[in-house]
């Protein structure tokens, strides 16, 4: 008797879970050499921002005045040496680049036509990159903040000026420069998923984070509510050290912790919706 062939349904691949996804992204973002070389080179030249404006204040501490080195250990302006701005500003341009190229990085190869063709999920594909860059500039952050304030504040105790982490404002310094770091990476990343150019997302990261933040102004109501809302003003009001000047416009503490939080969960959404529906 002859044996009914009955047609066979094709195989159905099980599809890929969040934590698979996020094990594929982790390998493929640490086999690229060029990610623990900007990490490290990035890392480098911020705790050398931080460490040459912490030295040369100990060098020539000799040369202020009574009242001017009374005020400096009154009111804790040691603080300010361990993340200063310059600093900040290289670790915005490092880490929103490194969040760029992250995503850039395969449209430039044509890796990403093949990485949507084995994982069609496309939103759940990067949002598992956004994890696994966020984390990666988390730790980061952590490793960059904590060795500033830790060699700044050794270079000072040479003039028994540094300050300790459980002195007042010092653990914000250090959390608020930390996660200046992944926001910044996120907002990159963001950039890159709708820019798709390695040179123009940066450029672009540049115009957003850094020249945008410079050009405005809070003398005015609308100028200073726009540069509130951005990351570099919002880590200025979080790490400044001293007495603060007097603000036409002042704003909280909270609201620049708010700010941190919307800009990453902004870069992140804008991230993950921007390749629904586009032609790769």
């Amino acid at each position: 008797m002859t044996a009914l062939m009955l047609p066979h349904a094709p195989p159905v691949e099980p599809r890929a879970r969040f934590r698979d996804l996020v094990g594929a992204e982790w390998l493929k973002l640490w086999s690229l050499r060029s990610t623990g070389w900007s990490l490290l080179l990035g890392a480098l030249a911020v705790v050398a921002f931080n460490l040459g404006t912490a030295w040369d204040r100990a060098r020539y501490w000799h040369q202020y005045d009574p009242r001017g080195r009374a005020a400096f250990v009154a009111d804790g302006m040691a603080l300010g040496d361990a993340f200063t701005y310059n600093a900040a500003l290289v670790l915005i341009l490092a880490s929103a680049a490194m969040g760029a190229v992250a995503v850039v990085g395969e449209y430039g190869t044509g890796l990403i036509r093949t990485t949507f063709a084995a994982v069609p999920a496309r939103g759940a594909l990067m949002a598992a990159k956004v994890l696994v860059v966020t984390v990666t500039q988390v730790l980061f952050g952590a490793v960059v903040a904590g060795a500033s304030f830790w060699s700044t504040q050794a270079v000072l105790s040479l003039r028994d000026i540094g300050l300790p982490i459980t002195h007042p404002g010092a653990p914000r310094v250090v959390v608020a420069s930390a996660l200046l770091a992944p926001v910044c990476a996120v907002v990159g990343m963001a950039l890159g998923a709708l820019l798709r150019r390695s040179a123009v997302s940066v450029v672009g990261a540049f115009v957003l984070l850094l020249l945008l933040p410079a050009v405005l102004t809070d003398r005015r109501h609308a100028t200073a509510v726009l540069a509130h809302v951005t990351p570099l003003h919002a880590w200025q009001r979080l790490a400044g050290a001293g007495p603060r000047a007097p603000e036409l416009f002042p704003w909280t503490a909270g609201g620049a912790w708010l700010v941190f939080a919307l800009w990453a969960l902004g870069g992140a959404v804008v991230t993950v919706l921007a390749v629904r529906g586009r032609d790769q």
